[in-house]
């Protein structure tokens, strides 16, 4: 059975599971859901579901009733996800789900989709972060780094909300941000959000 077929199955017994609990019942607890928020999001742009917040204040997935086929040939929407590897889009969904957890109303660009990577408002406050994925070398990683910064900088438009940069949790990425000056985070006052694997989020200033 595809992994979308066991998806839907789910659904019709258990709506509004979030990806993480859909993770943890077709694989194994605490396994990284990046295959699954994949193949859900691919689900909701063909019309299959519908992916909003649940009764734990949590993204939820919850079929729209219309009719599923599947050819015998389809497999998940990614053929070789690797597990091990955060791309933007899963650093993006894991922020969503974070944020919407704390009661933001979250707006996510997706893929390629040009404007804020993920943006967050609840009540008078705007959270404005951008995001980077993990990279497959060191040198690209630098770049992206230095790339998120300046990404960031032409976002601070608004001086009443809040700026982030969003990296995968790697030692690299961490070493990078301690190293940027004081005198830069301080006047900026942008903040580090570094996100593993599991869905950890912790914010550094």
């Amino acid at each position: 059975m595809t992994l979308a077929k066991q998806i839907v199955e789910l659904l019709k017994q258990n709506p509004g599971l979030s990806d993480r609990q859909i993770t943890d019942m077709v694989f194994e607890v605490g396994k990284p859901q990046q295959s699954v928020n994949i193949t859900c999001r691919n689900l909701e742009k063909h019309g299959l579901l519908i992916r909003q917040s649940n009764h734990e204040n949590r993204i939820g997935n919850y079929l729209t009733g219309q009719e599923i086929t599947f050819s015998q040939n389809q497999t998940s929407n990614n053929k070789a996800v690797d597990e091990e590897h955060l791309s933007e889009d899963a650093i993006k969904e894991i922020l969503e789900s974070w944020l919407v957890a704390q009661g933001w109303n979250v707006k996510v660009a997706w893929g390629h989709v040009h404007g804020i990577d993920v943006e967050a408002t609840k009540e008078n406050s705007r959270w404005v972060i951008e995001a980077k994925g993990q990279g497959s070398l060191n040198p690209m990683r630098v770049n992206y780094f230095l790339g998120i910064l300046g990404e960031t900088l032409q976002r601070m438009e608004d001086p009443n909300a809040k700026y982030s940069i969003a990296l995968p949790d790697m030692q690299q990425f961490r070493n990078l941000w301690r190293r940027l000056p004081f005198l830069a985070k301080s006047r900026t006052g942008i903040t580090a959000i570094f996100v593993d694997k599991n869905g950890n989020v912790i914010e550094i200033p």
